[in-house]
């Protein structure tokens, strides 16, 4: 296979179809949460991701696993923890089992904020993917996308 190869060129046009969409949602969902409630995309992202821990056997996540679900490497989860810890937003503590560990949670006006943002983030969504799909090559994505959607 070549650089110059059809098969290749559609797959990396197809890369850039998805690319596309991806930011065009992302900037959306972003203005939104910005303007509605100063959360960024990462901020609301982390604190969905936290809300759904649960109390008992592997009920909080590890930093690792909440990096990977918000898409960030450890460091910057860790920095994106405290930016909210300092707004009171989420709170930190010791695993009573194991004294290495440290636990993130929501705190009630994270929770409280998450409860407002969430109807922002699905609206953005919405709104996103249907201003996308008038595009033809972002139709088939859209598509694709809401094919996804968990059944109610």
């Amino acid at each position: 296979m070549t650089a110059t190869d059809p098969a290749m060129t559609a797959l990396a046009q197809s890369w850039c179809a998805l690319s596309l969409l991806h930011g065009r949602i992302e900037t959306h969902i972003e203005r939104a949460l910005q303007a509605g409630h100063r959360l960024s995309v990462r901020e609301f992202s982390l604190l969905d991701v936290l809300s759904r821990q649960h109390t008992g056997p592997g009920g909080h996540l590890q930093m690792k696993q909440v990096a990977d679900a918000v898409v960030l490497s450890q460091s910057a989860t860790t920095r994106l923890v405290t930016r909210l810890e300092d707004r009171g937003l989420l709170s930190r503590y010791l695993c009573p089992t194991d004294r290495r560990g440290i636990y993130t949670d929501v705190t009630d006006d994270g929770l409280a904020l998450l409860g407002e943002a969430r109807p922002t983030n699905d609206t953005a969504v919405r709104e996103a993917l249907d201003e996308a799909a008038k595009d033809p090559e972002l139709a088939p994505l859209v598509k694709a996308v809401e094919a996804l959607r968990a059944p109610a």
